[in-house]
């Protein structure tokens, strides 16, 4: 067992790296990309598979236990599979996941779990075709039910489906979300829209908080929390108090920040390691791993960014100021 621990210094263990495989996403959820392709990184920048792989072997030897892949939509990246398939060989790593869109689960759902994922998170806003639509961008609905689907059936499991509840947008479907996590035997998770999106439109106003998304669950199904409290996790998960199959997830990152007990750092597409969703100031592993840094000098690198992890963030703050780069730069 690795004892090792990256802790940043607010003494807070670092478990979980994201790590981005590609800005690159061919939906355009309007609290995203609203407005078509944003300015890419040059390919030249992008971390290599064996500039990742090399990378997460290091933070695991660090105390990283969890992997998650994200992007953009990381299924865009050539042969993720390779990739999935070298991480997943990687001593000391527990967990390895992957958050996608689910446009291309259906003929690769299998090919990743064979690779050696462990699990699968699909981003599904909207149970209505024509709202998934506007909502997305593209009308590819029963495609992604398909992925779901067929994530099942490769043995991706537990299989969580995200959905971004937006004021005036989806909020209504909440409660038909509950009942599809009871149908499918899924954990539903509902997060609140955060300010990353490319149009910088957001408003508070737009937030459906977590309390408010869970009285909407409980207007229909009686809830009752997980044994074990949430620890370092983003989501509150709840179960149905009859018993039903399925789970629910409240992530609100908003309302009801969960700073203090925040395990994650992220590692963007083009190398960058930021050390919180929000943070102004990007660190470059990428330009470390090109120089002619030792893996000590590497090693010593990282540690030396995480104790700058910042305290929480500041979407509350009157001085607030959205980061310049967006969730597709950054990944989930």
């Amino acid at each position: 067992m690795i004892t090792a621990l990256l802790k940043d210094s607010y003494g807070r263990a670092i478990r979980d790296l994201r790590v981005s495989v590609t800005d690159r996403c061919n939906f355009r959820c309007f609290y995203c990309l609203p407005h078509g392709e944003p300015p890419l990184a040059p390919k030249q920048q992008m971390l290599t598979y064996e500039e990742i792989e090399y990378a997460t072997a290091i933070f695991v030897s660090l105390g990283i236990q969890k992997v998650r892949l994200t992007g953009g939509e990381p299924m865009i990246r050539r042969d993720i599979e390779s990739l999935v398939s070298k991480l997943a060989r990687i001593e000391g790593l527990d967990d390895l996941a992957l958050t996608t869109n689910g446009y291309f689960l259906p003929d690769r759902a299998q090919k990743l779990k064979d690779a050696g994922l462990k699990r699968i998170t699909i981003s599904l806003d909207s149970l209505k075709r024509e709202r998934f639509k506007r909502m997305t961008g593209v009308d590819v609905l029963d495609r992604v039910l398909e992925g779901i689907h067929a994530a099942r059936h490769a043995g991706l499991n537990p299989i969580k489906v995200n959905s971004v509840i937006v004021r005036g947008h989806n909020e209504e479907e909440v409660g038909d979300f509950a009942c599809f996590a009871r149908e499918h035997n899924i954990a539903m998770r509902f997060i609140e829209f955060m300010p990353l999106d490319s149009g910088h439109d957001w408003r508070p106003e737009m937030v459906v908080s977590g309390r408010e998304i869970r009285e909407r669950i409980e207007a229909c199904f009686p809830l009752v929390p997980v044994k074990g409290g949430r620890g370092a996790e983003t989501a509150a998960r709840y179960r149905f108090a009859d018993g039903a199959p399925g789970e629910i997830g409240i992530i609100a990152p908003v309302t009801e920040p969960f700073c203090g007990a925040c395990s994650r750092i992220r590692l963007t597409a083009d190398g960058q390691i930021r050390t919180c969703l929000f943070s102004k100031v990007e660190h470059s592993l990428r330009d470390v791993m090109r120089s002619t840094a030792s893996r000590r000098e590497t090693i010593e690198y990282i540690e030396s960014v995480v104790l700058k992890k910042e305290p929480r963030h500041y979407i509350n703050d009157p001085a607030f100021v959205q980061p310049a780069r967006t969730m597709s730069f950054i990944g989930g």
